[in-house]
């Protein structure tokens, strides 16, 4: 994976400056008719300074690709981002990343190039996406002008919708991963995160399967349909 990133860095460079054109970026896919068992899904996860996205800032991006129904491990996305001049004092403990990481991380530009060619508009999923949404987009447009809206969709959500009757003792993505008996082989790693994330929503969807959620349309519908249902059980 790393030699793979400095490989496309090298060739981005092209030896002088990097310049973003958002039009040369892929456009981001909407979701529509395209079968689930087939669709490239982006589970993607972020470290950050702190927990305010108009204060706080990434620091770390992690995400792995789904492809027809498969985590491809050689699909996937790691990076620490190299912002020395923020402060970590109060969430290092948390996420591990200290000012050396921060000094030796990848110059943001270049990462989040790479990240949205990876990425190629394919849909994004996160646990509580919301965060991470809005974190990124921030990120996006502070650094690249870039201000594309991609489909994002929430595995928070994925989750209760197909299994509502489990006992999870707590919605947290901790809660889920026990549930299904899955090992977290890091907590507030983003690329751990990512991992297990995708683990989760490859259980949801196959769950989706057997109740005829089988396209991207469907699973949007179906989401929308049970955040309405919450909303009105807490009326």
């Amino acid at each position: 994976m790393l030699e793979h990133i400095r490989q496309w860095f090298e060739r981005r460079r092209g030896g002088g400056s990097l310049h973003c054109d958002p039009e040369q970026l892929p456009h981001p896919k909407a979701a529509g008719d395209q079968a689930l068992a087939k669709t490239r899904l982006i589970v993607l996860d972020l470290e950050t300074t702190g927990l305010n996205p108009s204060r706080d800032q990434v620091i770390a991006i992690g995400a792995v690709a789904i492809s027809a129904s498969v985590i491809h491990l050689a699909d996937q996305f790691d990076l620490i981002l190299r912002r020395p001049e923020l402060d970590i004092s109060e969430t290092v403990l948390i996420h591990g990343i200290g000012p050396e990481a921060l000094t030796r991380g990848h110059e943001t530009e270049e990462a989040l190039l790479h990240l949205l060619e990876w990425m190629n508009g394919d849909p994004v999923l996160a646990y509580h996406s919301a965060f991470d949404q809005k974190f990124l987009e921030k990120t996006l447009k502070q650094t690249l002008g870039y201000t594309r809206s991609h489909t994002w969709i929430d595995v928070a959500d994925i989750l209760p919708a197909f299994f509502p009757d489990a006992k999870t003792g707590g919605a947290g993505l901790d809660h889920w991963a026990d549930y299904f008996g899955l090992e977290v082989s890091e907590r507030h790693h983003a690329a751990a995160d990512a991992m297990v994330t995708a683990e989760l929503t490859l259980a949801a969807l196959n769950k989706a399967g057997k109740h005829g959620v089988i396209t991207l349309a469907d699973l949007t519908d179906k989401l929308r349909y049970y955040r309405r249902l919450k909303s009105m059980h807490r009326v």
